[in-house]
């Protein structure tokens, strides 16, 4: 997006991997900046082909980013942030024209990179090389284990649609975009009008990045009203934006009987709740006065986890109402973003300005008082540096109310979205909280909350009796006020979303938003028809195993030890012969490793325990000496042991026992970016006569060609 003094261009959308603006005469809508009026662009979507654009999702970017594996995707997501953090800076000066500081612009900008390599991270560590995932244990629906059942999350078929709100036009695109596009599943995203030209910068600059897989992201820039209409139980819809509309998109037909899913973040009144401990000169009244005044003017207010009740003790509303009097007036300035020391910019929008300021009108008509600040036009920093009252400026002074009646419904019901927020005090007679933790629920379910104390007990009341009615609870205290990542910033590896007035949706919430948008499908098979579909090996498939004849190897196959990645098939397996556990063994053990527990030294108490037929040999000596047993000594491709996961010790062990191990690949992950790989093997311990003694999964990286050591 372009604008010349003499032009004025259209914000173009991007769909079917090409920009496109409406024809000349198509009703559009002034895009202005919010600190100077200044009309930047039109902003229209007449004409566009929303069907054409949902087919191509459906068809071209379905098939695009199927050719990629998760770890391909996740990848791709690294390659993306990389490119879009060395153009940061132009982001910025676009920016600033929606009335955002240089760190409310970090926290959108920058933020939104940062959902992108964290969700590159975790795709690759936490999900398989595959586009299969598996969720949870097998179970064995028949008695010889022929029948076999388990879930798996596969992509949905269609397209994840992302309507977003005008204050994070970055952020909240990336934050959606990244857990779809690891997951397969292409997007159309749908930006706020007041700031949708960042979005479009963004957007432009993630497609000349040339990283994104065709048809994976569209973007429609303007209204989008008919945009249900053509979609079905195959897509997704993300909103985020106000409850009104919310409740319009949810009462779609195609929502309500056509299966489309809906997610929604909505209006929150989120609070903050100062414990009664918490008195001036601690150190936990000085982190929440500091939350507060944050929240308040960051993003101008404009957040939906912005704090809009601070929720305190009646005996020190007064000196709260102090305190973030005193920390506004020395540390904010309100004005233009791109001039010096400014810490506030403008609101969105002239239309965004006028709704806060009648927000503010109401609550104090219903018996909220100005406590700090004025409805007046604030004397603002221009771009020039020079100081004075900006009529055509979105400006507003920070304001907080103070309530005599803590329960008013305005107060829990109304939000003023933008600086703005509300001291309401509570009863603390004899320490209790519940007073505290009544007001905060009737906030009818909230995005996050913010609950500060140094007691153990208030803490555990507060948050126990609010955590039902909010997303997300930040604790803070003296011990964290310096490293936490404060009550208004969402992280991705945690869930963003709330019950109730906060639309009831999830998002983020790390690998969670990822099977966001897949199904989860119930599959029963034989091990071996399971196997093939999970590409995770399952106990009764077929086998090719080395070693002892008696216990199932085959004369001839190789030790699966001795294969690469490129060799290495699920299934490949060895078992191991049996090994004598003598009592002279555990006792050397007991002796060399100091576990002395008195099941392995101790005869007489070891017969007295239950569990046990007298002196046993220790667990980690099994698994020892399985190692032992199993592992192929020579140099080749197995590069190390990275250690075990689900063991489990099931029959005992006594001296004169003997053990055998047997261990199946049944997992096999080759690193994209590495000449290795990870593989799972499964492995199972037994007695002489047959019973498991012991389960569990061993880790291994192993080369992708045996290359190494030839």
């Amino acid at each position: 997006m372009t604008t010349t003094a003499t032009s004025i261009e259209t914000v173009p959308s991007y769909v079917q991997d090409a920009w496109w603006t409406p024809a000349d005469g198509a009703k559009s809508v002034a895009a202005r900046d919010a600190s100077t009026g200044e009309v930047l662009a039109q902003v229209s979507a007449e004409g566009l082909d929303l069907a054409a654009a949902v087919a191509h999702a459906r068809s071209v970017g379905q098939a695009e980013l199927g050719k990629l594996t998760i770890h391909e995707r996740a990848l791709k997501l690294r390659e993306l942030a990389q490119y879009l953090n060395d153009r940061r800076q132009e982001l910025y000066e676009v920016s600033a024209r929606t009335g955002a500081t240089k760190i409310d612009s970090m926290v959108d900008i920058d933020g939104g990179i940062g959902v992108l390599f964290t969700f590159s991270s975790k795709g690759r560590r936490e999900l398989p090389n595959s586009n299969v995932i598996v969720d949870g244990p097998v179970e064995v629906l028949s008695k010889d284990g022929s029948f076999i059942a388990e879930h798996i999350y596969t992509r949905i078929p269609g397209v994840a649609v992302q309507i977003n709100a005008f204050n994070f036009p970055v952020w909240g695109m990336l934050e959606k975009f990244a857990p779809a596009f690891v997951a397969g599943v292409p997007t159309i995203v749908k930006p706020a009008t007041p700031s949708g030209y960042l979005a479009e910068a963004a957007v432009r600059a993630m497609v000349e990045s040339g990283i994104l897989p065709a048809g994976s992201l569209q973007l429609v820039s303007g209204s989008a009203r008919t945009l249900l209409d053509v979609l079905d139980y195959r897509d997704l819809v993300a909103f985020t934006g106000s409850a009104t509309t919310a409740n319009t998109l949810k009462s779609h037909p195609n929502v309500v009987l056509g299966g489309v899913r809906f997610t929604s973040e909505t209006d929150s009144l989120n609070a903050a709740i100062l414990g009664p401990d918490a008195v001036p000169g601690t150190p936990e009244f000085d982190a929440f006065i500091k939350s507060v005044v944050t929240e308040m003017t960051v993003k101008a207010g404009q957040k939906c986890t912005s704090i809009r009740r601070t929720i305190v003790p009646n005996e020190l509303k007064q000196a709260v109402i102090d305190a973030i009097g005193a920390r506004i007036s020395e540390r904010v300035v309100v004005g233009d973003p791109r001039a010096d020391g400014v810490t506030m910019g403008a609101l969105a929008s002239l239309e965004q300005l006028a709704d806060v300021r009648a927000a503010v009108e109401t609550m104090i008509a219903a018996g909220g008082e100005l406590a700090w600040g004025t409805l007046d036009a604030p004397v603002v920093t221009r771009a020039d540096g020079s100081v004075a009252a900006v009529a055509d400026g979105a400006f507003m002074s920070p304001v907080l109310l103070s309530w005599a009646d803590a329960e008013a419904p305005e107060v829990h019901s109304l939000e003023a979205f933008g600086p703005v927020s509300s001291v309401i005090g509570y009863d603390t007679r004899d320490g209790d909280v519940s007073e505290a933790v009544r007001l905060a629920a009737l906030g009818a379910g909230s995005l996050v909350a913010t609950v500060c104390t140094n007691d153990p007990a208030t803490a555990q009341a507060l948050v126990t009796g609010i955590a039902a009615h909010h997303g997300r609870v930040l604790v803070l205290n003296r011990e964290d006020a310096r490293t936490s990542t404060g009550h208004g910033s969402p992280v991705p590896h945690l869930v963003h979303g709330g019950p109730g007035r906060a639309g009831g949706g999830e998002e983020l919430g790390g690998i969670r938003s990822v099977k966001h948008h897949m199904q989860r499908t119930a599959i029963q098979g034989s091990p071996n028809m399971l196997t093939a579909v999970t590409g995770v090996w399952h106990t009764g498939a077929n086998r090719v195993t080395a070693g002892d004849p008696e216990f199932g190897g085959t004369a001839g196959a190789v030790h699966p030890f001795r294969k690469s990645l490129a060799e290495l098939h699920i299934g490949d397996a060895f078992a191991s012969g049996l090994r004598q556990v003598t009592l002279e063994d555990i006792t050397a053990f007991a002796n060399s490793t100091g576990d002395t527990f008195y099941a392995h030294t101790n005869p007489v108490a070891a017969e007295q325990n239950p569990f046990f037929p007298g002196i046993v040999a220790h667990g980690y000596l099994l698994v020892s000496w399985a190692a032992g047993l199993f592992v192929e000594p020579a140099p080749g491709p197995v590069l190390a042991n990275y250690g075990l996961e689900a063991l489990r010790f099931i029959t005992p062990v006594a001296a004169g026992d003997s053990i055998r191990v047997t261990l199946t690949a049944k997992k096999i992950t080759p690193r994209v970016t590495d000449e290795y790989g990870e593989v799972c093997w499964d492995a199972i311990l037994h007695n002489q006569d047959g019973e498991i003694v012991a389960t569990y999964d061993v880790l291994t990286l192993v080369e992708k060609e045996d290359t190494l050591y030839k």
